[in-house]
């Protein structure tokens, strides 16, 4: 059966040259060779604000830019973010664009009388975090214990929802070469394809 996909590049760096960009189109080749229906946001591509107070996370609104990512969001089955790991996490651009997109009335709902936990607005939904990194991913996973892709499925997705997070780690990418690169783009299509 078909799933709704939103595949999210997370790199800040539009080059056509970036590791990243070649994982998420080999992931894109296998969603379409398993039917099934794809959305793709490039953050690099899109000009929008950093939240510099708690007031507009809380209670603004999304920016235009953006509004079609939070539906998008809303919209998919499996969320699949694509990004290279920068001081043991997430770039900041995107953070940036989770804390734009994962916010209150999109993602999840404060209690109406105030008190207690938030409501999840995601729940039903599974993602992957697909990480490049210039270490060895066991290293990253063991030594330093995943932390930053930790907290981004503890903190940001998990709370909203979405669960389960399956983890993909490319390390030494800069020694790779490209027997190696290609296997992970393989590894990626067949991933694409069955929709995980």
């Amino acid at each position: 059966m078909p799933r709704r996909i939103l595949l999210v590049i997370g790199h800040p760096d539009p080059g056509p040259q970036r590791l990243c960009r070649a994982l998420a189109k080999s992931y894109a080749e296998g969603v379409e060779r398993g039917g099934h229906i794809l959305r793709l946001i490039d953050i690099a591509a899109i000009d929008f604000p950093v939240l510099r107070r708690a007031e507009d996370f809380e209670h603004g609104a999304v920016p235009e830019s953006l509004k079609s990512a939070a539906e998008a969001v809303v919209w998919a089955e499996h969320l699949v973010f694509v990004f290279p790991l920068w001081l043991g996490t997430m770039p900041a651009l995107l953070k940036a664009f989770l804390e734009q997109v994962m916010r209150p009335g999109v993602a999840f709902a404060y209690p109406e009388k105030g008190g207690g936990f938030p409501k999840t607005l995601l729940a039903g939904r599974s993602a992957r975090v697909v990480v490049t990194m210039g270490m060895p991913g066991l290293f990253y996973r063991f030594w330093f214990l995943g932390h930053g892709i930790a907290g981004m499925r503890r903190n940001i997705l998990n709370f909203v929802g979405i669960k389960p997070v399956h983890e993909t780690l490319f390390g030494m990418v800069g020694s790779g070469g490209d027997k190696k690169h290609g296997k992970w783009l393989e590894q990626m299509r067949r991933l694409g394809e069955r929709a995980g």
